[in-house]
């Protein structure tokens, strides 16, 4: 049965000889060729990590620069994850060295004291972890616990489906506290309120749940199946199905899902090598009164319906699959590449992939159709 490791502070196994100094180095040289294992975004796309066979970097979005660095001798790491701009990080081993880095266990990094501030120990791999300003996320493949930043107790342990993606998402947000996660059954995804200690279930999809996002103050949810053809946009809080976005016809890998901080947007990369952009539809009484503010502040004119969509006055008498949106903006990529998207400033979608591509593309908010590529960087050197 997977669990933490016990100790005498709770589920937490802290020591200070292994968790005070510097990040060590596994003690050989790493001569081969330098590979990505990761990339993750920070959660205003501000900047991102990349996790690599030899350490892992930090790179800011606007504009693109490296911000920090740490290589390190036969030393990877296949989870760095970021909160905000801060200093703050979860690593977890590749399990390429299982003395000093192995997968089964969480470093909550201090980058500015260079130091670890704890580290979690857990009797199965870890498969992914989720910061927020008041709690760290563990999941591992059946399981997942919250804990308490401030005092490192476990909040909350969460049973799901065979979870091997690691798929969970939280909120960030001072007036919300979500956490969304896959169910116990098939396609379910289920939304805890860790604040109101409350869960709803949604019946997201008939095939299992292969990618999901929640937006930063939990009021929304998109998720998408192992058949990848559609995105579907639910408000989190009632399990109300809000719209329908068809990503295409032939079944795919939809690596990321991203929705813009004004929520007039959706994005989703795939295996298919091309990544869409859709327009949100959604009514003001589907919308927080923060998420109302955010969609206001932006002086876009946008259109209100997206483009492909010239059906929409016959829905009442065509089949279902024609009832889902169609993409609004299109960028081209390589297809044997994994990408993961984020939404930037003024129109403008970010894409950092494992082959150490950075680019930003800018889409056209009126007219749609492909997307101009402004910037394409490469990080992985």
């Amino acid at each position: 049965m997977d669990n933490t490791v016990s100790t005498p502070r709770g589920m937490l196994s802290l020591s200070k000889a292994e968790t005070s100094g510097s990040l060590r180095n596994c003690g050989s040289d790493e001569t081969g060729e330098l590979k990505v294992l990761s990339v993750t975004w920070n959660q205003d796309c501000s900047c991102f990590t990349a996790g690599t066979n030899r350490g892992f970097c930090v790179y800011t979005s606007k504009p693109f620069k490296e911000s920090r660095r740490h290589d390190l001798k036969g030393c990877g790491f296949k989870i760095v994850e970021m909160l905000f701009q801060s200093h703050l990080f979860a690593l977890v081993g590749d399990g390429s060295n299982d003395t000093l880095y192995p997968s089964n266990k969480v470093w909550i990094w201090d980058d500015h004291q260079d130091r670890c501030h704890c580290e979690l120990a857990f009797r199965s791999e870890v498969v992914s972890v989720k910061l927020q300003r008041d709690c760290i996320v563990v999941v591992l493949q059946h399981k997942i616990y919250v804990y308490s930043f401030n005092d490192l107790k476990v909040q909350r342990q969460i049973e799901t489906i065979m979870n091997p993606k690691g798929l969970c998402c939280i909120s960030h947000h001072v007036t919300a506290n979500i956490l969304a996660c896959p169910g116990l059954d098939r396609g379910q995804v289920q939304v805890h309120d860790l604040g109101r200690k409350t869960t709803k279930i949604i019946d997201a999809h008939d095939s299992a749940v292969a990618c999901m996002t929640l937006t930063l103050d939990g009021t929304l949810l998109a998720t998408a199946s192992t058949k990848g053809t559609l995105i579907r946009i639910f408000n989190a809080m009632d399990g109300t199905r809000l719209q329908e976005l068809r990503r295409g016809a032939e079944k795919a890998a939809v690596y990321s899902i991203a929705i813009s901080q004004n929520l007039k947007w959706a994005a989703a990369s795939s295996d298919r090598g091309t990544v869409h952009v859709f327009h949100l539809n959604l009514s003001i009484q589907s919308l927080s009164p923060t998420a109302v503010q955010n969609r206001n502040s932006s002086d876009t004119t946008y259109p209100s319906t997206n483009p492909g969509s010239s059906l929409s006055f016959m829905r009442g008498v065509l089949p279902k699959y024609f009832h889902s949106e169609r993409s609004f903006a299109q960028f081209s990529l390589p297809e044997s590449t994994k990408f993961i998207a984020g939404f930037g400033s003024e129109n403008t979608l970010l894409l950092v992939g494992m082959n150490g591509s950075f680019l930003r593309c800018r889409f056209d908010p009126v007219g749609g159709g492909k997307m101009l590529e402004l910037e394409h960087k490469r990080f992985s050197s």
